[in-house]
Protein backbone atom coordinates (compact mmCIF):
# COMPACT_ATOMS: atom_id res chain seq x y z
CA UNK A 1 0.00 0.00 0.00
CA UNK A 2 1.77 3.61 -0.86
CA UNK A 3 0.96 6.12 1.34
CA UNK A 4 0.77 9.60 -0.26
CA UNK A 5 3.45 11.79 1.43
CA UNK A 6 2.31 14.56 2.87
CA UNK A 7 3.46 18.06 2.29
CA UNK A 8 5.63 20.38 4.73
CA UNK A 9 4.36 22.79 6.40
CA UNK A 10 7.72 24.87 7.80
CA UNK A 11 10.39 26.24 4.52
CA UNK A 12 14.05 26.65 4.83
CA UNK A 13 15.46 29.19 6.71
CA UNK A 14 11.93 29.39 8.91
CA UNK A 15 12.86 30.06 12.64
CA UNK A 16 11.14 27.78 14.94
CA UNK A 17 11.06 26.68 18.68
CA UNK A 18 10.48 23.48 20.14
CA UNK A 19 7.37 22.51 21.74
CA UNK A 20 8.98 19.31 23.84
CA UNK A 21 12.67 17.98 24.86
CA UNK A 22 14.63 16.53 22.52
CA UNK A 23 16.30 13.89 23.34
CA UNK A 24 19.52 11.30 21.63
CA UNK A 25 17.01 8.55 19.84
CA UNK A 26 20.06 7.24 18.87
CA UNK A 27 21.34 9.48 16.22
CA UNK A 28 24.09 10.68 17.96
CA UNK A 29 26.56 8.32 18.95
CA UNK A 30 29.05 10.33 20.72
CA UNK A 31 25.86 11.22 23.45
CA UNK A 32 24.43 8.57 25.75
CA UNK A 33 20.98 7.26 24.62
CA UNK A 34 17.92 9.41 25.70
CA UNK A 35 20.35 12.51 27.22
CA UNK A 36 18.44 15.93 26.46
CA UNK A 37 20.06 17.69 22.81
CA UNK A 38 17.76 20.72 22.69
CA UNK A 39 15.37 22.22 25.99
CA UNK A 40 11.61 22.72 25.36
CA UNK A 41 11.15 26.24 23.96
CA UNK A 42 14.72 26.32 22.20
CA UNK A 43 14.80 28.14 18.79
CA UNK A 44 16.64 27.15 16.17
CA UNK A 45 16.36 27.66 12.33
CA UNK A 46 15.07 24.76 9.77
CA UNK A 47 18.04 24.24 7.35
CA UNK A 48 16.94 21.22 5.40
CA UNK A 49 13.47 20.03 4.37
CA UNK A 50 13.59 15.59 3.45
CA UNK A 51 11.10 13.42 3.54
CA UNK A 52 10.79 10.10 5.94
CA UNK A 53 10.96 7.17 3.04
CA UNK A 54 8.69 4.89 5.51
CA UNK A 55 6.09 7.42 6.69
CA UNK A 56 6.12 9.96 3.94
CA UNK A 57 6.33 12.40 6.60
CA UNK A 58 8.29 15.78 6.39
CA UNK A 59 11.17 15.87 8.68
CA UNK A 60 13.06 18.89 9.22
CA UNK A 61 16.51 19.71 10.20
CA UNK A 62 16.94 22.16 12.58
CA UNK A 63 19.86 24.14 13.65
CA UNK A 64 20.48 25.19 17.23
CA UNK A 65 22.91 27.75 18.32
CA UNK A 66 25.01 27.10 15.50
CA UNK A 67 26.07 23.64 16.53
CA UNK A 68 23.50 20.90 16.48
CA UNK A 69 21.38 19.76 13.78
CA UNK A 70 18.34 17.68 15.07
CA UNK A 71 15.96 16.33 13.32
CA UNK A 72 12.56 17.33 14.01
CA UNK A 73 9.02 16.13 13.15
CA UNK A 74 6.24 19.01 12.33
CA UNK A 75 4.98 18.20 16.03
CA UNK A 76 8.12 18.45 17.96
CA UNK A 77 8.33 22.71 16.28
CA UNK A 78 6.47 25.66 15.69
CA UNK A 79 7.35 28.81 13.42
CA UNK A 80 8.25 31.56 15.62
CA UNK A 81 5.51 34.83 15.42
CA UNK A 82 6.91 38.44 14.87
CA UNK A 83 7.44 39.66 18.71
CA UNK A 84 9.47 35.92 19.30
CA UNK A 85 11.45 36.70 16.05
CA UNK A 86 12.07 40.25 17.27
CA UNK A 87 13.31 38.57 20.94
CA UNK A 88 15.39 35.90 19.52
CA UNK A 89 17.36 38.10 16.82
CA UNK A 90 18.20 40.65 19.44
CA UNK A 91 18.93 37.83 21.80
CA UNK A 92 21.53 36.08 19.43
CA UNK A 93 23.07 40.06 18.50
Amino acid sequence: MLIEPRLPKYQWGQRVKTLIDLLNDGSFPDEPAEALLVRVGDTGEIVQVGTHTDTNTPIYLVEFSGRLVVGCLEEEILPLRGEELDHDSNASS
